[in-house]
């Protein structure tokens, strides 16, 4: 029998939930090599893809000189759209970089250093005026390139707070972001993993047909079953 939305449940503390995560999978240790520039292309580029799609695609701007930020801007589309190919909507997403781009240089002179020595509050809404990025992609860019403690929210993150009863299927991106960032001390390694740790279980358990038996959440599903909304 599933369980609807109104029967919830609060059984863990957020701080309980990251550390249940840590001890099922250990740190996930994101983006530790990447440059900054490459985590911004990684975070257009992961926009309605898996993660390996992107990694495909990064691999091919490498090949090619073309993961630099000022190769990239003289590149022609012929090119970037052939690197980018595997991370799919590859000319969507060739013109979402290059709208980057040109904001960067807009709004910076086209020097990153400048966009990153912002203050985390006014680099994410700076980030927000650029076109095709939104709040996820926003805060992905600030925590894991500027290690500022800018919580991430994703499919995942909704998805395993509903189903367990502790949030609602309805809940805004910005009411899961408020929640986290006021019971999760603001220190961004913590962010990072946690988020990490969050899709690392939406992959393996909590996809749109969950597998719960055997899940590190299962003893803390309502009697029922996973909510429904």
């Amino acid at each position: 029998m599933k369980v609807v939305e109104k029967q919830k449940q609060q059984s863990i503390s957020l701080t309980q939930l990251y550390q249940v995560l840590m001890d099922a999978y250990g740190p996930q240790e994101w983006w530790p090599t990447f440059s900054r520039w490459e985590i911004i292309v990684g975070a257009v580029l992961t926009q309605n893809t898996s993660w390996l799609n992107v990694a495909r695609a990064i691999d091919r701007l490498r090949l090619r000189d073309l993961l630099d930020y000022e190769k990239m801007r003289v590149a022609s589309d012929h090119e970037l759209e052939d690197a980018l190919r595997p991370s799919g909507y590859f000319r969507i997403k060739r013109n979402r970089l290059r709208q980057v781009i040109s904001a960067i240089d807009q709004h910076c002179g086209g020097d990153l250093e400048q966009l990153f020595q912002m203050p985390m509050n006014e680099l994410r809404e700076l980030l927000l005026s650029f076109h095709g990025i939104g709040p996820e992609t926003a805060d992905c860019i600030v925590l894991y390139a500027t290690h500022q403690p800018s919580f991430v929210i994703d499919a995942y993150t909704r998805r395993i707070l509903a189903r367990h009863g502790w949030d609602s299927f309805k809940a805004t991106y910005q009411q899961l972001k408020d929640r986290f960032e006021e019971e999760i001390s603001p220190e961004p390694q913590v962010y990072n993993e946690y988020h990490a740790l969050l899709v690392r279980l939406g992959n393996a358990r909590c996809r749109s047909r969950p597998k719960c038996e055997g899940c590190p959440l299962e003893s803390y599903l309502p009697k029922g079953g996973p909510c429904v909304p």
